[in-house]
């Protein structure tokens, strides 16, 4: 390794924020993308930062508070949607979800600040699995909700769609924190 090589990667230049960034980014790219929608990783965090998801983006105060944070996430659906368009991809509301989602989980609930008034009000990723289980364990009394949504398949679900997935989540957690649910989620198994 030459001498420039050597000093051009300075603690400044790769701090943990940015650190956190690439794998979240890393982890949400690889989650979802899907069949029909399928990128590269670079792709998905270029997608990320366009909307402001970014290595700067690291505090947890600058989440939305409970009161906003449908309207911020549907903000960068829009948003993540309008930036995978200008790299050719065409990216649904569930994959846009998705993508914001496992970001999000990646950087704030498992980065440490879980336990955040603004972190617990983060939509959780779905999935087949999670609306699977979902569904079979009748979480909240909504089997059929949970059975029909999966039907509809969470990589093509509108933005009508997710957000009823949404709320009925949050009404089956009773005021437990959104990431909560994922205790129904099998995919680590």
């Amino acid at each position: 390794m030459n001498k420039e090589n050597a000093t051009s990667l300075t603690p400044a230049a790769y701090d943990i924020e940015r650190h956190q960034h690439l794998f979240a980014a890393w982890a949400a790219s690889r989650a979802a993308s899907v069949k029909g929608c399928r990128f590269k990783v670079e792709q998905g965090r270029n997608i990320l930062e366009a909307c402001g998801l970014n290595a700067n983006f690291s505090k947890p105060d600058e989440l939305p508070e409970l009161k906003d944070v449908d309207k911020k996430h549907r903000q960068w659906r829009e948003r993540i949607i309008k930036a995978a368009e200008l790299q050719g991809l065409k990216v649904t509301h569930g994959v846009a979800a998705k993508l914001i989602n496992c970001y999000l989980k990646a950087r704030f609930v498992c980065g440490g600040h879980h336990a955040h008034a603004r972190v617990s009000n983060l939509h959780p990723p779905i999935d087949a699995v999670l609306l699977k289980t979902l569904a079979k364990h009748d979480v909240g009394g909504y089997a059929k909700q949970w059975r029909q949504a999966n039907q509809n398949r969470w990589s093509k679900l509108n933005s009508d769609q997710y957000e009823q997935l949404i709320d009925l989540i949050r009404d089956s957690l009773k005021g437990e924190p959104m990431w909560k649910i994922e205790e129904h989620w099998k995919g680590n198994q």
